[in-house]
């Protein structure tokens, strides 16, 4: 397994968000954690980043213990995240926010073969890439976001609501972008509440409720079960 997180337990203060969660990861897989608000998903992610410490529990990624250790240490080796709302650099350029992403990296030829690929593979970001980065459409803000997180070359890409706000089109191509990350090597942890974009692009769930993995599985087997329609809907 990529990623293992085993009866990882998470607070905020004295309210126990995460409670005892063991999921796995496998390697070259898109995985799901679905569930509604305050299931303790972007929690979860937080957790694997660094970015919260976990309070019980341990988090291992590529058979390397990884809870306790800097975030951005985490990313160095190889975990990488995209945020809810994509946390972008609004007043800076396109051009800048996608090279921020390489900020650890010191390796100035492949950054720049990685740099060619991005604008291959975005070109609108390409068009846009002299304009601030507040002033892209919401999915051309989600593109960009991706485009960042990839510069920082990533084993895995732990991917929250990359869905949220955007229009069913952009969806659609957001599903075949995440499929062709995945299609190169990069193992996806997807956050997502669109029914449509998880039932096509993940290879199993974890279905979350109030802190507590309920069910796990393969979605489209799922699908009709009360506890997923709950995950989805509310």
């Amino acid at each position: 397994m990529l990623l293992n997180l085993k009866d990882t337990k998470v607070h905020y203060g004295k309210a126990e968000a995460v409670k005892g969660v063991t999921i796995e990861v496998a390697e070259g897989s898109v995985t799901g954690l679905i569930g509604n608000n305050g299931a303790g998903k972007s929690t979860i992610l937080k957790a694997i980043s660094g970015l919260l410490s976990i309070s019980a529990g341990e988090v291992w990624f590529q058979d390397k213990r990884i809870d306790g250790m800097e975030s951005h240490d985490i990313v160095r080796l190889g975990v990488v995240q995209i945020p809810e709302g994509r946390r972008l650099f609004s007043y800076l350029s396109v051009f800048d926010n996608v090279n921020i992403g390489a900020y650890l990296r010191k390796d100035r030829a492949g950054i720049k073969v990685d740099l060619e690929n991005i604008w291959q593979r975005f070109p609108r970001l390409w068009e846009r890439r002299s304009q601030r980065a507040g002033t892209l459409s919401g999915g051309e803000q989600q593109m960009l976001a991706i485009g960042r997180a990839l510069m920082a070359k990533p084993k895995l890409l732990l991917m929250d609501e990359p869905s949220l706000g955007l229009a069913p089109l952009v969806v659609e191509e957001l599903a075949s972008i995440i499929t062709d990350i995945n299609k190169e090597g990069i193992t996806v942890l997807l956050v997502e509440q669109n029914a449509g974009l998880t039932s096509e692009i993940t290879d199993s769930v974890y279905v979350l409720e109030v802190g507590k993995v309920v069910l796990e599985g393969n979605i489209r087997e799922l699908m009709n079960n009360e506890v997923v329609r709950r995950a989805f809907l509310g």
